[in-house]
């Protein structure tokens, strides 16, 4: 039985699409490289024609924390996490006209919201886009994404992050901490989200 729920919840958490050709290729903020640099070989390899970076600083800390890794490739002082996709993109190859993005976001959901206002303001057609997150945060990012881009279809392109897979999650305290915390905010961040949408659909309060 406990086998099953790890399971269920491995399946839900953790998802990765057959990329298909897009129209965009979308970065969730972080402080990862390796999200920056598979969206630069995604662009090199014309799966897509331009990459949409979000991420501003930390809503925990107002600040951006560094590169997690490869810090002897990506040395500079970034002030935004879109300074350091930035960076990340131009040293793998991609030039600044192939990306568009934002530095105001500080958490998922506005990652999601302030890239539809980059999308709007540039004119940017959006029928398919690849989403490029953390794996662990692959169903809250496209959720997120989603939400805020509904008639969008997406594949998710996620990147192994902290050694934590949809096989070994429940084997680490830490794994099951990130897991399960992101389990919990794929329902208490989206209940108003809901909320409203049933109401625009307008569903009955008790139907099921």
């Amino acid at each position: 039985m406990v086998q099953e729920i790890i399971k269920d919840i491995g399946d839900f958490i953790f998802i990765e699409h057959e990329i298909e050709k897009a129209d965009a290729i979308m970065i969730v903020g972080g402080s990862h490289p390796e999200l920056g640099e598979k969206a630069a070989e995604l662009w090199k390899n014309q799966r897509a024609p331009v990459i949409l970076i979000s991420g501003g600083v930390s809503i925990k800390t107002g600040k951006f924390p560094g590169p997690r890794s490869k810090t002897e490739i990506y040395n500079k002082q970034y002030e935004t996490e879109y300074d350091f996709f930035v960076d990340v993109l131009l040293k793998n190859g991609v030039p600044e006209s192939a990306f568009y993005g934002e530095n105001k976001s500080s958490f998922t959901k506005e990652n999601a919201l302030f890239a539809r206002e980059v999308v709007n303001n540039n004119q940017l057609e959006m029928n398919k886009a690849i989403l490029i997150c953390k794996s662990f945060h692959a169903r809250r990012s496209l959720m997120s994404y989603q939400m805020a881009f509904p008639n969008t279809k997406f594949f998710v392109s996620p990147v192994l992050s902290y050694d934590i897979t949809k096989d070994n999650w429940y084997k680490t305290d830490y794994g099951i901490q990130r897991v399960m915390g992101e389990l919990s905010r794929c329902g208490n961040q989206f209940v108003e989200d809901f909320l409203i949408n049933k109401a625009l659909l307008g569903a009955n309060e008790y139907e099921v």
